[in-house]
């Protein structure tokens, strides 16, 4: 649906409470998208602060007063505490200040304080008016005009404490805050065989300490919706001295600052030092993060959910239909939603009531049950107690391996799986670089402890190849029968599923190969079929923000310069698109989209003319790698060059293996983790079952689930390497063109914008409620 407003409709936009990382990129897409759709677009200095204040803390915002904001962490429009906007005056005073600035309609970031102000203020709009018409402040028919009050939140906060939505802006800057924290000190606490207490922030909610945990694996971690048990310091005790005795050199105990005993009293991060101290005389190190987690440039995801965010919430403030209730903006199942606000704060201000009551199975139906997944996963990955040699005659034997391409978090997958096998009473056999291995016998025993330290380590420790079981079908199943393998679980791209293919077309022939398979989706080009995500591709996309970051300042300490940087991805454009978003690009160029000549010169055109109006500017284009078979990265440089007539230079960048190669994010960990756990469970439920069932694990918005091969084997364009049904990311390309610097003439796209279909993480309210757009 399009939406175009008249010339005299008026938004402002305000961030309130504390800040967090992408709320500059919120901005950023709430005052373009504005404009694309005609309206003007104010930001409200200070919150609620500049609310009340007005003159100039309310300022008309234009296109080249957010240039630049996506990389810049807090909120350029600035935040405080307005104690003022508590009262019924102040809100009357913010209502004069408004009006006198033409806004009706309000988009406000910030958290469930920030958000209950804006629907109180919705509540009394009309009686504030009426009150300003009878003090001669306003003028009568100013109430015809601006009568209904507009409003859209959107969730700035880093504790991901919000109902309604999956994520909120900010969270994944400040889990990558938290988890390069707790790398540097693991180091630092294996040189020593210390014990380190991490306190991190989330005073209702644990999500900041649960999945950081799961991350770095962490030995322990305390957080306030699951109390531990009475008598925690025994049983902590227990755990570090055995895992000692194991062979552990260090303990990372991880605590969210509103953690909590089963009877309401805290535990803080000192008072789990005194005890380990007290009863093993141990030497325990303290560190409290605090506000570094807030600091900093904002993740790629953090910068693509504000933009997304942004651009949804103009669409719903200039929707007449919007007017009766006031909307959350959420992402779902990474799809973008709009719901009744009120709900959703009320729904998240009951947690920490129910917190306070010590209701805590209440708690964890409203965080969901992907939250307990998470729970339960970190408790089976980190427990310090072997499962005992009860079942050697009922022992099932797993292989598990990584093919295709390195990927970032595929160790974090193998770590999980690995113990999960174990934990339920397995063997599990790993298979070093691929089919290669199963032909050079290169198949060892994986044990609890031959994958402690795999969760942060990057590519693959196992070794990748791209060979398929067709080089050698006959020897592959010899192998298979020497290790009578029950189950097969391998980690990869595009190659994984072939390789899943081919053993399923050989199964008449070899028996051996009647067993479960499941295949585990890990690539930076995020290719791969039945998954919205691939574990990999969010650590390759912050090496491009980041790399994007360092072009545009260098370009723009050039003056007028054009860098035309070269992704990967093979056929499938998820990288460019999703970096051209995040990382402010001008232009992108995709597989899925051929580049015309026609395109091209309209492309050399726009950017002559953009470096012709702005003395010092810096220019982007993200091209994949494969856009092209003619128009390639080298080709562009060289048209670009020539056509500019002197109004720019032109200097290319091919990332290549970098992408790769990088230190997985937390992002990547956690989905890697969470799909090996899954693996794990679908071939042992399978061998269990006897069943030979092939299938891939999908991930959605940090949500795993499994599908058949059967089921989405027609999905996969074989010839380009992609899943050919319509991805979530494609219907993102608009952003690109509208959220650009362009000249006034020059046309826009308006749409609304979906981001992906998916299971939820946490649930958002009634399906009645929910309005996708």
């Amino acid at each position: 649906m399009s939406t175009k407003a008249s010339e005299d409709i008026r938004i402002g936009v305000l961030t309130s409470g504390g800040d967090a990382q992408g709320m500059n990129s919120a901005v950023r897409a709430v005052v373009r998208q504005g404009l694309v759709c005609g309206a003007s677009v104010y930001a409200i200095y200070e919150g609620y602060a500049g609310m009340v204040s007005g003159g100039s803390m309310i300022k008309k915002l234009n296109w080249d007063d957010v240039s630049g904001w996506q990389g810049k962490g807090g909120t350029e429009i600035g935040t405080s505490r307005c104690p003022e906007f508590m009262e019924s005056a102040g809100r009357r005073t913010a209502v004069k200040n408004l009006i006198q600035n033409g806004i009706d309609r309000l988009i406000i970031i910030g958290g469930d304080g920030s958000l209950t102000g804006a629907n109180i203020l919705k509540q009394e709009w009309s009686s504030h008016l009426d009150a300003l018409i009878k003090s001669g402040d306003i003028k009568p028919e100013v109430k015809e005009k601006k009568g209904k009050l507009y409003i859209a939140g959107l969730v700035g906060s880093i504790d991901n404490d919000m109902c309604g939505t999956d994520y909120t802006i900010g969270y994944d800057s400040a889990i990558n805050r938290v988890v390069e924290a707790l790398d540097s000190i693991s180091s630092t606490a294996a040189s020593h065989s210390r014990t380190f207490v991490v306190e991190v922030m989330g005073r209702n909610c644990g999500c900041l300490a649960l999945y950081a945990s799961i991350a770095v694996g962490a030995d322990w971690v305390f957080l306030p919706e699951f109390p531990p048990q009475n008598e925690w310091e025994e049983k902590l005790c227990v755990d570090i001295t055995q895992g000692r005795k194991l062979g552990r050199r260090q303990t990372i105990i991880v605590v969210a600052e509103g953690a909590k005993d089963r009877n309401g009293n805290p535990i803080h991060a000192q008072k789990i030092s005194d005890a380990i101290e007290k009863k093993l005389k141990l030497g325990v190190r303290v560190t409290i993060l605090g506000h570094v987690q807030r600091g900093g440039i904002p993740s790629a995801w953090d910068r693509m959910l504000g933009t997304v965010m942004g651009i949804e919430a103009v669409n719903v403030v200039l929707d007449p239909a919007k007017e009766k209730d006031g909307w959350l903006i959420g992402i779902i199942g990474s799809r973008v939603m709009h719901t009744p606000l009120m709900p959703q704060v009320e729904r998240t201000k009951s947690v920490a009531k129910l917190i306070e009551n010590r209701s805590y199975s209440e708690v964890m139906k409203l965080r969901g049950s992907d939250f307990e997944y998470a729970l339960t996963t970190q408790e089976v990955l980190s427990t310090a107690v072997i499962p005992t040699d009860d079942k050697k005659n009922q022992k099932l034997n797993f292989a598990i391996m990584t093919v295709g391409a390195p990927a970032p978090g595929m160790n974090a997958c193998i770590r999980c799986a690995v113990r999960w096998i174990i934990h339920s009473g397995h063997n599990v056999w790993g298979v070093r670089t691929g089919f290669t291995g199963i032909l050079d016998n290169d198949v060892v025993p994986m044990t609890w402890f031959s994958v402690n330290g795999y969760a942060g380590e990057t590519a693959s420790l196992l070794g990748c190849d791209r060979n398929t079981p067709d080089i050698n079908v006959e020897k592959v199943a010899q192998v298979f029968k020497k290790y009578n393998f029950h189950g097969l679980i391998i980690i990869g791209g595009w190659e994984a599923y072939m390789c899943a293919i081919s053993l399923k077309s050989g199964r008449s022939a070899h028996p051996e190969f009647n067993i479960p398979i499941v295949c585990v989706p890990a690539t930076v080009s995020n290719n791969c079929p039945a998954t919205g995500e691939s574990i990999g591709c969010d650590t390759a996309l912050n090496v491009i923000v980041n790399t994007a970051d360092a072009l545009k300042k260098s370009a723009y300490s050039s003056g007028n310069r054009l860098f035309i940087m070269e992704v990967q991805g093979g056929r499938c454009g998820y990288l460019a698109l999703m970096g051209a978003i995040a990382g402010g690009a001008q232009v992108t160029y995709l597989p899925e989209k051929e580049l015309s000549l026609a395109t091209l010169i309209s492309d050399v055109e726009k950017l002559k003319k953009r470096a012709m109006k702005y003395k010092r500017s810096s220019s982007l284009i993200i091209n994949n790698e494969a856009s092209h078979s003619i128009y390639t990265t080298n080709v562009l440089t060289k048209i670009f060059k020539a056509e500019s007539n002197g109004a720019y230079s032109v200097r290319k960048n091919v990332l290549g293996h970098a992408q790769q190669g990088n230190t997985p994010s937390p992002m990547d960990r956690i989905n890697g983790a969470l799909a090996g756990r899954k693996a794990a469970e679908e071939v042992l439920k399978n061998a269990l079952e006897k069943k030979s069932t092939i299938g891939g694990i999908g991930i959605y918005s940090g949500v795993v689930s499994f599908r058949t091969l059967d089921s989405f084997l027609g999905e996969m364009d074989l010839k380009n390497r992609r899943s050919n049904e319509p991805s979530w990311w494609k219907e993102l390309d608009h952003i690109v063109g509208n959220l650009r610097r362009r000249p006034v003439e020059e046309p826009v796209t308006v749409v609304h914008t979906p981001i992906a279909g998916g299971a939820r993480r946490k649930p958002a309210c009634d399906s009645d409620t929910v309005e996708n757009k």
